[in-house]
């Protein structure tokens, strides 16, 4: 089942939230999850574990194209190790592209850097239900970038675009599978 996903501010409950002042990219998007007793990690897990297909040929085309200009090859969001459960992450552990940031059953906060930008993503469940979407449980899945320098403005031109449309996408999954 495609869950709706809807665009929202990023919580002011979320980690990410005190940096919104100095981002110079952010977003944040709400989409139900099928399961309310499910983690904010194992609820990210299942998020990436579904990637859509044309995402991970346009990380793949990312990738190939970034080394060039001495920006990281990052993977694919879906590169997770499918046999180890949310439980045993620990905070500074590799979740696919990202590192863990913070851990909580509330809220789990991902992210990656380098000489170019900062990025972090936090999936963050949102309490109590809400009545304007049926009482379902929701999550906020947030972005916020920091560009450090001139080739950082430069690739968010190009990917705050892409990112609009990949982020949604990838969250439609959400229910598909549970």
């Amino acid at each position: 089942m495609r869950q709706p996903v809807t665009v929202i501010d990023v919580p002011a409950s979320s980690l990410l939230a005190p940096s919104l002042a100095s981002a110079d990219f952010f977003d944040a998007y709400r989409v139900a999850v099928p399961d309310a007793r499910q983690s904010a990690l194992e609820i990210y897990l299942g998020i990436v574990s579904r990637t859509p297909a044309w995402v991970t040929r346009l990380m793949s085309l990312r990738n190939r194209v970034v080394v060039l200009f001495g920006l990281k090859d990052l993977g694919h969001l879906g590169d997770i190790d499918a046999g180890k459960p949310a439980s045993a992450y620990r905070v500074g552990d590799r979740v696919g592209i990202f590192s863990l940031l913070a851990l909580s059953e509330r809220e789990v906060v991902l992210g990656d850097a380098d000489k170019h930008l900062e990025v972090k993503i936090s999936v963050c469940k949102l309490e109590p239900p809400e009545p304007a979407a049926g009482g379902q449980p929701a999550v906020a899945v947030s972005t916020v970038v920091h560009n450090r320098n001139a080739l950082g403005r430069v690739y968010m031109l190009f990917v705050a675009p892409l990112h609009r449309r990949i982020v949604p996408a990838t969250l439609r999954t959400l229910g598909a599978g549970a």
